[in-house]
């Protein structure tokens, strides 16, 4: 089977290799064109382009797809492109682009996506995030046949897998990752053989995974410590959980809540601080911070962390616009 391959970012190399390894034949593959990243901001090939070239594939990186948008220029070349490819499916996993309806009829088999959520819920662009954030026990992978909506395609494959206590955005990434593309190449199996069934999605239980903003960070300390738990997590590796001390950033990138509850202190005082964790004041039980990190620093263990920054019982942290 000869498939095109659609994504641009780490979750979608990790099924493009998959593939490879599985033996598909990919001759073409599409990725966001090159951005600005790094100290020297220089332009940097995405992690799919860059498995791509590993592999001797052809790529493709339009602005746009669309023939009457913006760059038609973009898009006229990459429907040359995927006329001459000939495939039989295109697989889509964190592509970055709209598809328009010309995309999804062009291959024999239509447009395969790999999303990590169990849909309805949580579809849009940060599905990892925000069941983190929302406390979802399970999460999963949908393999979906897509259309001209918003993740609103036919289910074809499923897989629930366990929210762990601990796990952050990006520790849940790396299993989704794997399972996308194991799923995926289970799909392609299925579908050369005319194996699968599709299910329309259900009607009930629709949730929007909007995409992160970095102001969504900042620590409010009168929510409940449950809650800023969740968002530390959610928000690591990017964008990170941010507070400060007297204007100076500090990121939190592990916590754990307690129930206890202080009377009569302001949210976000800070309670104690030891080679224990620096317990802090919520509007609803203490957060215990456990891995911090200064401006221009490294992540250290609270431990660490307090050797070299003074925190002493009855300082207030604030939100990190301050800074």
């Amino acid at each position: 089977m000869k498939i095109i391959f659609a994504g641009t970012p780490e979750f979608a190399r990790v099924a493009l290799e998959r593939l490879l390894a599985a033996g598909f034949e990919v001759p073409l593959v599409l990725s966001q064109p090159d951005r600005p990243a790094g100290r020297g901001m220089k332009l940097q090939a995405s992690p799919v382009k860059q498995c791509a070239l590993a592999h001797g594939l052809a790529v493709a990186q339009p602005r746009s797809l669309r023939l009457d948008g913006k760059y038609p220029e973009d898009a006229a070349a990459a429907r040359l492109a995927i006329e001459a490819a000939n495939a039989d499916a295109m697989v889509v996993a964190a592509y970055g682009l709209i598809l328009p309806q010309w995309v999804l009829d062009a291959p024999r088999l239509g447009c395969f996506n790999i999303h990590a959520s169990l849909l309805p819920r949580w579809r849009g662009a940060a599905p990892i995030h925000r069941a983190i954030e929302a406390g979802d026990p399970h999460t999963g992978v949908t393999i979906m046949q897509m259309d001209a909506g918003l993740d609103t395609g036919d289910m074809l494959l499923v897989e629930r897998l366990p929210i762990a206590a601990d796990d952050s955005t990006g520790s849940l990434h790396d299993r989704l990752a794997v399972l996308g593309g194991r799923l995926m190449v289970e799909a392609l199996e299925m579908a050369a053989c005319g194996g699968l069934r599709p299910v329309p999605q259900p009607a009930d239980g629709v949730t929007y995974a909007h995409k992160i903003e970095k102001a969504e960070a900042a620590i409010n300390w009168a929510l409940p410590a449950a809650t800023i738990e969740r968002r530390v997590r959610a928000f690591n590796p990017f964008p990170g959980a941010g507070t400060a001390l007297a204007g100076e950033a500090i990121k939190v990138w592990r916590a754990h809540a307690e129930p206890d509850n202080p009377v009569a202190v302001n949210a976000g005082q800070v309670l104690s601080a030891d080679p224990h964790g620096i317990r802090v004041a919520t509007g609803d039980g203490v957060l215990v911070l456990d891995e911090l990190q200064r401006a221009g620093g490294k992540r250290l263990p609270a431990a660490d962390f307090l050797r070299g920054f003074a925190l002493t019982p009855g300082q207030v942290l604030d939100a990190p616009a301050a800074a």
